[in-house]
């Protein structure tokens, strides 16, 4: 991914923080199995700067890093392009029917909804929220943070401006939406959070929404939905590296290539059931 993304990725490394002893507990466990695995990771118990005392302990995993995702889209725009692909900008589907194409392939994630009613029961639009910052004074957060499982998340970008997002978890309901307005509710505890992470009061210069698809086990729906019609999409927060891995799954599914990950990721495994008080997280 990272040779594909080129100056797109900045190879920073990825800090996934416990809140509580709970969380502590379970991301040594994963540390555990990583390192079992073969795969990079630190544990790092104690932490320092801003975080000290905040968190109890973090997840440092070193290949990680920051990718850019305008950068990153317009790369993947110009090699389909290259490859004979014809992107049509500003030509909204509003139906199916509309199009002349022997497969069809739903690979919208979170603005799936009104297409195909059977990922309509499966996929919810989610919505999540994003600020940043004038740039501060000093790098405090030098890669991507994660922290309540997911539900909030910062870094710093290269001119030192900090990127926060999330709480999302505190008004569920709003946020089950496709709107890319935001909320004057979760606005007011990002700023709040900024000015806590920095240390002091901090300017924001944009305020911006971005939607996703959320799946009731957190799973992609990869696959075929119905006879010419194809889905790759319910990424729940994850898709820009699912997104690759998910595309060359059905992509390969309609030539006839056979995937256990087919079944995994079969829309009929969930039947579009969410839990009552189902929340998901990042």
């Amino acid at each position: 991914m990272a040779a594909l993304a080129g100056d797109a990725f900045r190879p920073v490394g990825s800090l996934r923080l416990a809140n509580n002893r709970d969380e502590a507990v379970a991301l040594q466990a994963e540390y555990e199995t990583l390192r079992e695995d073969g795969f990079a990771a630190e544990w790092r118990p104690e932490l320092g700067g801003r975080l000290a005392g905040r968190f109890a302990g973090a997840l440092f995993h070193p290949t990680d890093g920051s990718l850019h995702p305008a950068r990153w889209v317009r790369r993947l725009a110009a090699r389909a392009a290259e490859a004979g692909a014809e992107i049509r900008e500003h030509d909204r589907v509003a139906s199916l029917d509309e199009l002349d194409a022997e497969q069809t392939v739903v690979a919208t994630d979170g603005y799936t909804e009104g297409l195909v009613e059977e990922l309509d029961r499966a996929v919810r639009s989610t919505r999540g929220q994003v600020i940043v910052t004038a740039p501060l004074g000093e790098e405090l957060y030098p890669c991507p943070h994660y922290a309540r499982n997911g539900f909030d998340y910062w870094q710093q970008t290269p001119d030192l401006r900090l990127v926060l997002g999330g709480f999302r978890d505190t008004a569920v309901d709003e946020e089950w939406t496709a709107s890319e307005d935001p909320t004057p509710g979760i606005q007011a505890r990002l700023g709040a959070y900024a000015e806590d992470l920095a240390g002091e009061p901090v300017e924001i210069a944009r305020r911006w929404c971005g939607i996703f698809g959320m799946t009731a086990d957190l799973l992609p729906i990869v696959g075929r939905v119905r006879d010419g019609v194809w889905a790759a999409c319910g990424y729940s927060g994850h898709g820009n590296v699912l997104g690759l891995a998910c595309g060359e799954l059905v992509a390969g599914a309609i030539l006839g290539e056979q995937s256990q990950l087919l079944e995994v990721f079969d829309l009929e495994r969930i039947g579009g059931v969410f839990p009552n008080g189902f929340t998901g997280s990042n």
